[in-house]
């Protein structure tokens, strides 16, 4: 039996069923033995199927080796051998090739006179990959100095810094996609009707026994008028709901409660109760907040119009 080859068939076999597996059954993200556990047993069954057809494939051999005379098995071994040879005979070929020595026997042709304590020296050429390995390298260099040297290629300064870029815009494109990964730097204001209704849900489970269901306030403040103790706007609200309120007496942090994208939802949600009128208002917490980035509006300028009138003395003559 010949192990090497066993081991080897062995593992594509197996290989190529795990990925036929992999791909048929669960082609997304997720491994397929972590979505379908089954497919352990799927495995083990196919690799003892491998090795009881390996089993019994060394076992035939074996005993049709045993069947056979002397002559028989040499004319076996001598076939075998053939085989081996022209399978892999081409290899022993390329690498003679390759390596370009002289064979033993023909030593004698390329001997110098060098002598030293009895080692002689003898005239190979240099392998032939080692001659065309050089002359790619001439032809390299010549492309390479035509190309940034006499045509003002791309630098590789220039190159990383376009790969910087690309790079950088990939990553806003993903963080586009990729809401979890909002943060008090970069959530905006959701004004989607779906993220609305999920923030709507969010707050009616969670906030809803602090703030009551109108933002009028009870236990926590009102969110309907302008007073904010910790500041107002898409950002503030969600960095209060992110990290908590005032130390021991404000609301909780909830980050471990509620992912980033669904912290963005209720904060998004319960700013529309600005503006609105609760049954049960509760009196104003805080300061009137004022957003530092929105535009300010320019007072309208007075056009004042100054006339100077200067005064003529008329002396009239009777």
């Amino acid at each position: 039996m010949n192990t090497a080859a066993s081991y080897l068939r062995v593992t594509l076999f197996m290989t190529v069923a795990y990925l036929l597996l992999e791909y048929t059954l669960a082609p997304g993200e997720e491994i397929v033995v972590i979505k379908y556990p089954i497919v352990w047993a799927v495995l083990g069954m196919l690799f003892l199927l491998a090795i009881a057809v390996e089993i019994i494939s060394a076992s035939l051999k074996s005993i049709l080796w045993r069947g056979l005379d002397e002559a028989g098995q040499a004319r076996y071994l001598k076939a075998e051998a053939e085989r081996k040879e022209k399978r892999f005979g081409w290899i022993k070929r390329v690498y003679k090739k390759l390596a370009g020595g002289r064979p033993m026997e023909e030593e004698g042709e390329i001997i110098l006179d060098h002598n030293y304590d009895g080692i002689k020296e003898l005239d190979n050429t240099l392998p032939p990959w080692w001659v065309y390995g050089f002359y790619a390298t001439i032809i390299f260099a010549a492309i390479y100095l035509a190309r940034y040297h006499i045509f003002d290629g791309t630098t590789q300064t220039e190159e990383y810094e376009i790969e910087m870029n690309e790079a950088r815009l990939a990553i806003e494109e993903y963080k586009k996609t990729a809401k979890d990964l909002v943060d008090v730097n970069t959530v905006e204001l959701l004004t989607d009707a779906a993220d609305l209704s999920a923030g709507k849900a969010i707050f009616n489970t969670s906030c809803v026994a602090c703030h009551k269901a109108d933002g009028g306030g009870g236990i926590g403040p009102n969110l309907t008028d302008e007073y904010w103790i910790l500041g107002g706007g898409i950002k503030n609200v969600f960095n209060t709901i992110m990290e908590g309120g005032r130390d021991g007496k404000g609301m909780v942090s909830w980050k471990s409660e509620l992912k980033p994208s669904e912290i963005a939802q209720v904060s998004s949600y319960l700013l529309t109760f600005q503006g609105t009128t609760p049954a049960e208002p509760k009196d104003p917490e805080g300061e009137i907040w004022v957003d530092p980035e929105a535009e300010v509006v320019p007072a309208e300028e007075t056009n004042e119009v100054v006339v100077d009138s200067t005064a003529a003395s008329i002396t009239m003559n009777n």
